[in-house]
């Protein structure tokens, strides 16, 4: 579009100069023509551009909006309460609608690093045990990047890393209970033992 401004803008002055060397007005007023001509498409470019901006900023932040990690984090900030952090230090945020374990400034693991494979199903809790499990303070594991939690004796934890929580505080951030170490009957059955 520049372009075409610019060589709009080069024939006006030469038909401004051709109307001076020869004293005809008809040069003049078509170079006044051209002028005005280029005028309106660098108004009509920067009205475009105005608009082309606008629209990826609406977009972006609807996209901001609509990002459930956004969400995740701060509900994460919020429960750490009013504890200060070094700004240097590396933090870790919780995920676990998508079952991913993540860092906050959105870094991709080292090539070297490598997942478990497979995920263990989710345990079909009888609701009594889930009413039992929900009032205890029992430490279950996560594993990073998985949504089940497990006890610690669990098979498929073999030599995964794992992140120990509170058993309720694992159901409050979406954790789902293994199907093959079965947390909450085990756990419950522990409690009616004991009770």
């Amino acid at each position: 579009m520049l372009y075409i401004v610019l060589v709009l803008v080069l024939a006006a002055l030469g038909l401004l100069v051709a109307a001076l060397i020869t004293a005809n007005s008809l040069w003049a007023w078509i170079s006044i023509g051209l002028s005005i001509v280029a005028g309106l498409l660098l108004v009509f470019d920067w009205l475009r551009r105005r608009k082309k901006r606008s629209a990826e900023a609406d977009a972006s932040v609807e996209e901001t909006a609509d990002d459930p990690s956004d969400e995740t984090e701060e509900a994460s900030e919020s429960e750490e309460g009013d504890e200060k952090k070094p700004e240097d230090a590396e933090q870790t945020v919780l995920m676990p609608a998508t079952g991913e374990l993540g860092d906050a400034d959105e870094t991709e693991p080292a090539a070297s690093e490598t997942k478990p494979i497979g995920d263990p199903g989710e345990e079909k809790s009888d609701p009594a045990d889930v009413a039992i499990v929900s009032e205890l303070e029992i430490e279950v594991v996560v594993v990073d990047e998985y949504p089940r939690y497990h006890v610690t004796t669990c098979t498929w934890l073999e030599t995964r890393d794992t992140i120990p929580l509170g058993i309720g505080e694992a159901r409050q951030l979406g954790f789902t209970p293994c199907a093959l170490c079965t947390p909450d009957a085990e756990i419950a059955g522990q409690h009616r033992d004991s009770a």
